[in-house]
């Protein structure tokens, strides 16, 4: 007997997203969008409805009060197509003729993967991208001590080295870290001044790590994706209720999708109420994108609201947005 012929991805209608309650305007604080449109090209190819990126963001974030995006670059070497898209966002008009009036930002680095690849070449590109208008910050950067897919010895000496460059022009930081705990810290105590602005990017260590990190940097705020919906995951909530009202308030929380990673897990249930819902059965999005970050702020408003006694002080979404939002201004002046 032959094998059975696989059903391929679910219909792209399903990545449209029914509406979300909130109208409040989200930022996606990292997002790698030319990774997030490949991924979409390469699932659907010719039969995709949207064939550029632009008509993809256009398409996908219509309705959805996507505020802004900050866009991710963090291969080595740099991808040359960064000058593209962030030349397109130069001007107001085509911010809104390309972009659909979506603010694009962008931050560049190199990711602990490809620290292996980092030399004086790379950083030459990172630097001229640094001089760009819509250039937020430098990252990702760090170290990732899961995969080790570079050498530990060469993460902390590339993590270092754009560190400093970070520092001396003033750029907020966008940091990457997972199972380093000990090398993290003690890397940014030494090279980062205690007032700079940090973003940890999807922080899934363990809670004292990231306790202590908010305690040593005041204006340090937690990155969250969709990966804090996951059953596996319990360092993330964990972290969210030692931040949560009223021990401290407002949250110094960030929301991200990572995307094209990381589908919240709670979209599914929303999902239920489209065309075609049997579809679902034991399947999953190819992709995530801008657009599912109010999911995400549902769950952390359900961990939040489990340390409020009394319904008059529970939170909602649009209290997470608002926090969320508030704080991707004081961190990347967005």
């Amino acid at each position: 007997m032959g094998k059975g012929r696989s059903k391929g991805p679910l219909a792209e209608s399903f990545l449209q997203l029914p509406g979300h309650s909130s109208t409040i305007q989200v930022i996606d604080t990292h997002t790698h969008l030319a990774s997030t449109f490949e991924t979409y090209y390469s699932k659907y190819r010719m039969d995709s409805k949207y064939q550029t990126v632009f008509d993809f963001i256009k398409g996908m974030y219509a309705g959805k009060h996507i505020e802004a995006v900050i866009d991710v670059w963090c291969e080595a070497p740099v991808r040359k197509l960064w000058k593209e898209f962030a030349d397109s966002a130069l001007r107001e008009e085509d911010r809104k003729s390309k972009w659909g009036g979506l603010e694009y930002w962008f931050v560049m680095g190199v990711h602990p993967h490809e620290a292996k690849l980092y030399n004086d070449e790379v950083e030459a590109d990172i630097l001229e991208a640094m001089e760009h208008p819509r250039c937020v910050g430098w990252g990702e950067m760090g170290l990732d001590y899961h995969y080790d897919n570079s050498p530990r010895n060469i993460q902390q000496a590339v993590f270092s080295r754009q560190l400093k460059h970070a520092v001396r022009l003033n750029k907020p930081l966008t940091i990457h870290t997972r199972e380093a705990d000990v090398d993290t810290e003690r890397i940014l105590k030494e090279l980062v001044p205690k007032e700079h602005p940090i973003h940890i990017h999807c922080f899934t260590d363990s809670p004292d790590f990231g306790q202590r990190l908010l305690d040593y940097f005041p204006n340090l705020c937690i990155g969250i994706t969709g990966v804090v919906t996951f059953a596996t995951n319990l360092d993330t909530p964990a972290l969210i209720r030692r931040m949560s009202p009223p021990s401290v308030s407002p949250l110094r929380i960030l929301l991200e999708t990572d995307a094209p990673y990381m589908v919240p897990a709670n979209i599914y249930t929303s999902l239920q109420d489209l065309p075609n819902s049997n579809d679902l059965k034991g399947r999953r999005l190819p992709l995530s994108h801008s657009a599912m970050i109010p999911w995400t702020a549902d769950f952390v408003a359900g961990i939040v609201n489990g340390h409020w006694e009394g319904d008059e002080n529970k939170v909602d979404s649009d209290w997470v947005l608002k926090v969320a939002r508030d704080n991707a201004r004081k961190v990347y002046s967005v």
